[in-house]
């Protein structure tokens, strides 16, 4: 029987620190220093008039806040006005993306409507009232000159504009995200927005408030014309209406014969890897027991709710097993499961501000660090929406920033609603830069397609690619079967994106349980981004595409193909050159080329605009051998195309490179390739701006070569590379085929 060829590793072996090429020359400039004070002075003169008119504890400390608008030209991290605000006393809270059609752009022709950054802007009113006089003292050449004029717009943020949604005239219960000043205390502005919600007879729930970034997201209760009262607080970001949980309900299908199934005997492939589901929790009977490490209920004191038990146990089954075929044999668990309730009879009642208590639950798990695998098959029933982070997100976000735990989160069922109004778009949390958004396919074959109920995206940049993946979730006449409730192993038909999300799971902790803790969960993730098959499908509904339903393909190479991961750190600001492993002599004929590359990003919930502090620019080298006259290093090639990132404008600027996980592969004739390398720089970023002290970040980095007339590939670059690649072994004795 012929070797099986397992992955190749430490890849990170062949990386190592270069020296940064220097840096392009600035742009021209859209208005001139003159123009822009012309611009700019009326527009001064009545934010700071709007906001005298405001009544005084509406402004704690005296402070203001209004809307800077970038001109699109100048939205990337080096144009943000660090000299200007200094000098005037002002600082950013946060940022959003929003469309302007700008007075002048560096482009030619006339200037279209396109996406741009807008700060807000905290300071003193007395600071607003003096931006006038200030435009007189400053140099015409200075940096705060320069800094004048990239600005498109200044203006007041009104209290209307931060009024999201009243939703119905019956809603009382609103979520408030409220800025808080990066350098002053929190307090200050969380007791004085109490204070003035007091005042207009508002309620503030501030024992069930979240604090990410410098938001602070707290519901409050209240009349609508009490909320628009409400909305004048000069630090309130956004109000909306506090969106219902989604359905918890399965498919109930009656008057069918009970179908049964044959559960395996084996105990899971590892014990190793620590899973969590949290979900509705478990009823009294069921037959996952032998499976089952623990079960536990975040609130003791709170009853079950009886359609979140069958939820949470067909959920529990979908990682388990995956689907089952009705009167078949269950596939054997890749691990033991804690199944954690986050979800309880209270989150069924009227009351909303139960959704702040599941939050709170699904935080205190992350916090515990317990977990490397963890599945979220629920959420807000709330499309996400390009100009504001929501708190599920900056939560889960900002506990899964270091890389160290992989989290599926099904997009939800709405993918048959309106598009154009954007509610089919993924719901909250699944914009998370760090979670693995998952959808539903309606099948495990090839001629699988995006099933009709399946969230579609695109996420918000960054973030634009959701869902990250896809997996079967079943379809109507095609179910996805999970163990029903009850001591006997009876079968369940089911469809739903809550569904594919854990099955997406188990394909990871699968990879875990075979190979072992060598794999960083973030190495994991980005395997199966790397093993995804789109096909044909719109990037928009299907993201990254499917993940293989034979698992041994992710993890395996076949003959004429050799896959290595790299693991490693990247230093901000620092250059990391990763070489590409070839046979001694090169590769012959055509070729195929693919990398893929995750990391985990800190992110800043506060700045939708710039929410990722860590940002990858990767350069492809193919051969050393071209390099042009006076040029350090070789010539570079497109590899990762941004079109998949970003849209033309957010291409001028540096969006795409704050994506967390890039993937893309080319066809080349293997002659072309001569010592070929990927050049990443990291950058750091930190509310839109350079970062000072920014963290080292972890990464993962998959490369595949396809070299069909080199068969015996895979030998020949761990020969190449004795010193250095190792296969990464099976860490358990595996049975003839894994599914």
């Amino acid at each position: 029987m012929s070797q099986t060829n397992f992955l190749i590793g430490r890849g990170e072996l062949l990386t190592h620190d270069i020296k940064g090429p220097k840096r392009m020359p600035g742009k021209v400039e859209v208005y001139s220093f003159a123009q822009a004070v012309q611009r700019l002075t009326p527009q001064f003169s009545t934010t700071a008039a709007a906001l005298d008119t405001l009544p005084s504890h509406a402004c704690p400390g005296d402070f203001g806040v209004a809307r800077l608008t970038m001109n699109p030209s100048y939205i990337a991290r080096s144009f943000f006005p660090t000299a200007m605000l200094r000098t005037v006393g002002l600082e950013s809270v946060g940022s959003r993306t929003v469309k302007v059609t700008p007075g002048g752009w560096t482009k030619k022709g006339e200037p279209q409507e396109c996406t741009t950054t807008e700060l807000f802007v905290a300071g003193k009113r007395l600071a607003f009232r003096h931006l006038n006089e200030w435009t007189r003292q400053i140099e015409p050449e200075s940096d705060e000159a320069l800094d004048l004029a990239h600005i498109e717009q200044f203006s007041a943020f009104t209290p209307r504009e931060r009024i999201a949604d009243y939703g119905s005239p019956k809603d009382r219960f609103f979520e408030v995200g409220i800025h808080l000043l990066p350098d002053e205390s929190r307090l200050f502005v969380q007791q004085a927005f109490v204070k003035y919600a007091k005042e207009v007879s508002v309620k503030v729930h501030s024992d069930l408030g979240f604090t990410a970034g410098n938001l602070w997201f707290v519901p409050v209760e209240g009349k609508h014309d009490h909320i628009e009262r409400l909305a004048e607080f000069v630090f309130v970001r956004v109000i909306r209406p506090v969106p219902k949980l989604r359905g918890m309900r399965p498919v109930h299908r009656t008057g069918e014969v009970t179908v049964g199934c044959s559960l395996p005997t084996e105990q899971p492939l590892s014990s190793e890897p620590k899973v969590a589901i949290l979900d509705g929790g478990l009823p009294k009977q069921h037959a996952i027991g032998p499976w089952l490490r623990s079960y536990r209920v975040l609130d003791e004191n709170a009853q079950d709710d009886p359609g979140g038990l069958e939820h949470g146990l067909a959920v529990s089954s979908a990682f388990l097993f995956g689907p089952i075929q009705p009167n078949g044999a269950a596939s054997r668990p890749f691990a033991y499961v804690d199944h954690l309730r986050v979800l309880d009879k209270d989150a069924d009642t009227e009351d909303p501000l139960e959704l702040y208590r599941t939050l709170g639950f699904v935080e205190q798990v992350l916090l515990s660090r317990q977990y490397q695998f963890i599945n979220l098959s629920l959420g807000p029933d709330l499309p996400i929406e390009d100009t504001d982070v929501h708190a599920w997100t900056s939560v889960i976000d900002d506990l899964l920033s270091d890389g160290d735990t992989l989290m599926t989160v099904a997009i939800g069922n709405n993918g048959q609603m309106d598009r154009a109004s954007g509610n089919a778009r993924v719901q909250v949390p699944s914009d998370c830069v760090n979670a693995l958004a998952v959808g539903a396919a309606n099948d495990t074959e090839a001629t699988w397609a995006r099933a009709p109920y399946s969230a579609v995206g695109p996420g918000r940049s960054p973030g634009v690619i959701k869902p990250d993946l896809m997996a079967f979730g079943g379809n109507a006449g095609n179910y996805f079967h999970v163990l029903s409730p009850g001591k006997k192993a009876a079968l369940s038909p089911q469809l739903g994106t809550s569904f594919a999300s854990p099955y997406l799971l188990r394909s990871a902790v699968g990879i875990r349980s075979i190979l072992g803790a060598e794999l960083s969960p973030l190495a994991i993730k980005a395997l199966l981004v790397h093993a995804a098959d789109a096909a044909t499908h719109d990037k928009l509904e299907v993201g990254w595409g499917k993940v293989p339903e034979d698992l041994m393909s992710i993890i395996t190479c076949p003959e004429g193909v050799a896959r290595v991961v790299y693991q490693g750190e990247l230093k901000p600001g620092k250059y990391l050159r990763a070489s590409l492993p070839l046979p001694v002599g090169g590769l012959k004929g055509s070729i195929r080329l693919k990398a893929t590359f995750c990391y985990a990003s800190p992110t800043d919930p506060q700045d939708a605009a710039a929410y990722t502090r860590a940002g990858l620019e990767v350069v492809f080298r193919p051969s050393d051998e071209k390099i042009k006259d006076g040029k350090a290093n070789a010539d570079t090639k497109s590899f990762f195309d941004m079109k998949k990132y970003a849209t033309e404008e957010e291409r001028r600027s540096d969006m795409g490179k704050w994506e967390t996980v890039l993937h893309s592969a080319k066809n080349m004739r293997g002659s072309t390739l001569k010592n070929p390398v990927f050049d990443i720089h990291y950058n750091a970023r930190e509310a839109g701006h350079k970062a000072n002290g920014a963290e080292k970040i972890r990464y993962a980095l998959i490369i595949t070569v396809e070299a069909p007339k080199h068969a015996d590939l895979y030998n020949e670059i761990l020969r190449a590379y004795a010193k250095t690649l190792v296969p990464i072994q099976p860490q358990v004795s595996l049975p003839i085929r894994i599914r």
